[in-house]
């Protein structure tokens, strides 16, 4: 079946319900979901939207980007930074004027607390620029957003899982989408697209990300032929629960949280004498490996404590229950009472599609793909850097998911209906067949987990050259194997299986783009930390990386940084 809208938004999460609502009642837009919408992984973030409001103590958008540019290990496009630090506070206001029930405080203004990375006076002392509603932040922002959606009548495909998508001569046509209701792959003819599908944290075992952060949006460009910028950088967050990955918001040691080692020590002293626990999330991640690896786990095993039993339990109740339910829930403890197990879990990619401060995706020359539009965590506009700071992820997405928008619609006049080739769904249909015919390859779960394995183990928090070449065979080597791919059920409606096989494709394709950028860049910057390249070394590596796929394999490239005010200085806190 064919389908014809003006915008197609691949991705229903905060990027792209934000640049729906700016597109509607203007255009056609249609939206789609690979789950039902307000399941979408953006209301996963619990901490708190970052703005220079000074509502709770003096702040500045200019400390705000210098935090952004020196947290990316000067990685950071500057321009980008600036744009995104000057209109936080408008971005802020706007959404508390949608209706998001942010926390108040006793003048009536929106709360604000510390966060990880921001600080006042350029690193001077922590400060409170973190808006928050408790530490559900990110839901109350999704839910806020989708009613926005629905009502301004926007046309929603939930459960539409996108499979293709078109470009002919040089111009967008539309994509293919799988609908998991009915096992049908329809065509959609539109004039522009935006992929806003978020990250792909499944490329590796332990995770912070949803099941569906497979990178779909990603691997739809790169196939294509479009390269994928910085994806060395994977962040860490430094407090997952162990074992499992499920997130303790950086917010709880934004509220006085302390990490502490077998002996009972705050050990974040001794890596950040100045902000201490509240360093960008790679530092600390570092620092609980390099304690964990010198013996100082807890109980000899790979983890260390998260203490909040000094906060109480009324702050507890009041600021951080999400996270007081989940550790009840998880682990069986109470933590007014208990030490918190943690260690680092995958949880942000700072790589992804290159595109310019108005979202339109970047080709190889670095010049726009007419119609083609990228925005949130499946995106690079290089605003992140090296390392991305905690509460600017759901700033992004707001910031640069509303500029999408209103480019789009000033375009759209000037943009033909390009022809799509003849029968559009049937490469599609042909892979869908060849998956649920074949009887006697390797199931995807197999392939996956031992993706997941190797990413995890050769390509995590410390990376070195011979770990690096032993994961990047490795993958190759499934890669081959996913050739032979087969699924148990062959019926059509939700057949999550076969979504297995599809999503394995990508995440094959982007963990090789990953471990491929990451042998290649031969020093330590931000999230990527080579043991046998410890050093930044700006002379020759202060430049973006771009990964692109061709016919004879992955080929690298490289563009420049843009400078425009902090010039790069030793990241010490």
């Amino acid at each position: 079946m064919i389908f014809k809208h003006d915008v197609l938004i691949i991705g229903a999460g905060l990027a792209g319900l934000r640049a729906a609502t700016e597109v509607a009642g203007k255009a056609d837009v249609a939206l789609f979901s690979k789950v039902y919408p307000t399941r979408s992984h953006s209301g996963a973030a619990q901490g708190g939207i970052a703005a220079a409001l000074g509502n709770e103590e003096p702040d500045s958008w200019e400390w705000h980007m210098y935090d952004t540019v020196k947290g990316g290990d000067y990685l950071t496009d500057q321009n980008i930074a600036e744009i995104l630090a000057k209109d936080s506070i408008r971005a802020v206001y706007e959404l508390e004027h949608m209706g998001v029930p942010f926390n108040r405080t006793s003048e009536g203004k929106i709360a604000q607390r510390n966060f990880g990375g921001h600080t006042s006076e350029f690193g001077k002392a922590p400060v409170k620029r973190a808006c928050y509603a408790a530490d559900r932040t990110g839901r109350v922002l999704m839910d806020t957003l989708y009613f926005e959606a629905v009502r301004r009548g926007i046309k929603i495909y939930p459960e539409f899982h996108v499979l293709d998508l078109l470009i002919h001569e040089g111009q967008v046509a539309g994509v293919v989408a799988y609908e998991l209701a009915t096992g049908e792959v329809h065509f959609f003819h539109g004039r522009v697209v935006l992929i806003a599908t978020g990250g792909y944290g499944k490329v590796f075992k332990v995770t912070s990300n949803a099941f569906a952060s497979t990178g779909d949006g990603l691997y739809l460009t790169y196939k294509l032929g479009i390269p994928l910028e910085d994806m060395e950088f994977v962040q860490f967050h430094p407090t997952g629960i162990y074992g499992l990955g499920v997130l303790i918001s950086e917010a709880a040691r934004g509220e006085g949280g302390i990490l502490r080692n077998s002996e009972g020590e705050r050990f974040m002293e001794r890596y950040a004498p100045t902000i201490k626990d509240l360093a960008p999330r790679d530092m600390v991640s570092r620092a609980i490996a390099i304690e964990i690896r010198e013996g100082r786990g807890i109980k000899g095993r790979d983890y260390v404590h998260l203490d909040l039993t000094h906060l109480g339990e009324k702050k507890l109740a009041e600021r951080l229950s999400d996270i007081s339910s989940f550790v009840k829930i998880y682990l069986g403890l109470d933590p007014a009472r208990d030490l918190i197990p943690t260690s680092p879990t995958c949880h942000y990619m700072m790589g992804g599609i290159p595109a310019n401060t108005n979202g339109q995706v970047l080709d190889g020359q670095n010049n726009p793909v007419p119609g083609l539009y990228a925005a949130g965590e499946c995106s690079c506009l290089s605003l992140h850097g090296a390392n991305r700071l905690g509460c600017n992820s759901l700033l992004d997405l707001v910031v640069f998911g509303r500029r999408a928008g209103r480019h789009m619609l000033e375009i759209l006049g000037s943009l033909p209906w390009a022809d799509p080739p003849s029968n559009p769904e049937r490469p599609s249909e042909e892979r869908i067949r060849r998956i649920k015919e074949n009887r006697t390859g390797v199931k995807p779960v197999m392939i996956r987990q031992s993706l997941q394995e190797v990413m995890s183990s050769e390509c995590g928090v410390f990376r070195k050259d011979d770990t690096l070449t032993t994961a990047l065979a490795a993958i190759r080597a499934l890669e081959e194997r996913y050739r032979d791919v087969k699924v148990d059920y062959t019926g059509n409606r939700y057949n999550t299986d076969l979504i297995d096989a599809l999503e394995l494709e990508h995440l094959l394709g982007l963990g090789e783009a990953i471990v491929s950028s990451a042998l290649a860049r031969t020093e330590s910057r931000g999230a990527h930390s080579r043991e046998d390249y410890p050093q930044r070394v700006d002379e020759q590596w202060l430049k973006h990386t771009l990964v692109q796929k061709t016919e004879s394999g992955v080929s690298i490239a490289y563009k420049p940084v843009t400078i425009t005010r902090f010039e790069p200085k030793p990241r010490a806190y």
